[in-house]
């Protein structure tokens, strides 16, 4: 199959309409020094089981994506990644102490929702231009369901980071059990409650788009969606992140997302 052209590739970056703020960005110390102890201990206390390990990535930037049940969902991700996680979270978890302490010592991503988040996404670019690790839940907020299914519709802005990095695989994660160790609401930890943690094949924006189950695109279509009028060109993208996200989570509800 003919691989997308640099033009290709140009087009499909520009078309997401934003860009890093071209800022450094710097795993911290105290991430990188808890990232070489902490896993180890939560291993030897906490009843997770992992599957797919395999399939992440252990260099270059890479987007986690996933579920989200719990509160303890991230530092899951971070055990099943084996790498230090910068994560787009919400601005109410750095309002208070000790969260905000520990959530700008881990580099994590400061998300104004009410602003559209545009200077979180911005950021996020910056993590990836790093060649480092980018975590996110594209359902935006843990499910306040009581009862399953819990998953959630995905957000698009999880495609546009996709879009503007075509290159950077994106590795699905599916949580099943955070729950039951952390309900809402809740601050007693049940360690023994099991959790089983499946990482899914990676795939990159430029292989979904080509993929004629995915985008369904070459370079002739694209050379075509060019010559569109902007609003035009802007609907074409907005449908094409929507099928992106959706099929995503349906990629962790089949992995066995509740």
């Amino acid at each position: 199959m003919e691989r997308l052209s640099d033009d290709s590739l140009k087009f499909l970056t520009s078309s997401v309409n934003l860009e890093g703020t071209g800022k450094k960005f710097k795993t911290p110390a105290l991430f990188k020094f808890c990232e070489a102890f902490v896993p180890t201990l939560m291993r030897s206390f906490t009843n997770i089981h992992f599957k797919g390990l395999e399939n992440v990535p252990m260099n270059g930037a890479v987007i986690f994506s996933g579920n989200h049940l719990s509160n303890l969902d991230p530092f899951i991700k971070i055990l099943a990644s084996q790498r230090p996680i910068h994560f787009l979270a919400k601005e109410g978890h750095f309002q208070k102490q000790p969260n905000r302490f520990i959530m700008k010592n881990t580099g994590q991503i400061e998300t104004f929702r009410k602003s559209g988040g545009k200077d979180a996404l911005a950021r996020a670019f910056d993590v990836l231009d790093q060649g480092l690790c980018l975590g996110i839940f594209p359902e935006g907020t843990r499910s306040r369901k009581n009862s399953p299914p819990y998953l959630q519709s995905g957000k698009t802005g999880i495609a546009r980071i996709a879009a503007r990095f075509p290159k950077v695989p994106v590795v699905p994660i599916c949580i099943n059990g955070s729950r039951e160790v952390m309900p809402p609401g809740k601050t007693l930890l049940r360690f023994w409650k099991r959790v089983n943690v499946t990482v899914g094949n990676p795939i990159t924006f430029e292989d979904w788009i080509m993929n004629e189950n995915g985008g369904d695109m070459d370079n002739e279509k694209i050379t075509q969606i060019q010559a569109l009028d902007g609003e035009r060109r802007d609907e074409i993208f907005r449908k094409l992140y929507r099928n992106f996200t959706n099929q995503l989570m349906e990629t962790i509800r089949s992995m066995g997302a509740p």
